[in-house]
């Protein structure tokens, strides 16, 4: 398990972009899972349908982008480099996530070929999927 002060020594992001409060299993360079508490102080919901605060659907997005980071990056190869999230595939939102969701995450890396890989990603709050996609990335 990694706190989000350890996810901060993995990766460069910070408030308001750092997406992971937690990690709960990794599996180095095959699968994590963390979560992300979306709190009514979030930054994006003053402009994002304030009446009628939605978390953005690409930053649900970044948040599996950002557990598949920590997944790879956590192995001793690829520590201090940087992820980068080069493109998205078959992506799906399925259901709002609004304030005092707890969004549940979880990444496979079904491919690594050299830096550049393919991370199938699941979100989901109280067991129902909310996006769901590929995600691929380059190390660097």
């Amino acid at each position: 398990m990694l706190t989000v002060k350890e996810i901060k020594e993995i990766l460069p992001h910070r408030y308001p972009f750092l997406m992971i409060d937690r990690v709960e299993e990794i599996v180095l360079g095959q699968s994590a899972r963390g979560y992300k508490n979306v709190s009514a102080n979030e930054e994006f919901f003053n402009g994002h349908f304030p009446e009628h605060p939605v978390m953005p659907g690409v930053l649900i997005l970044e948040a599996l982008a950002q557990l598949g980071a920590i997944a790879i990056l956590s192995m001793e190869e690829h520590k201090g480099k940087l992820g980068f999230l080069v493109g998205a595939d078959k992506v799906k939102w399925r259901k709002q996530v609004v304030p005092g969701d707890k969004l549940d995450l979880h990444i496979e890396i079904v491919k690594m070929r050299g830096p550049i890989g393919i991370g199938k990603g699941t979100a989901t709050v109280d067991g129902k999927v909310v996006c769901e996609g590929e995600i691929m990335f380059s190390i660097g």
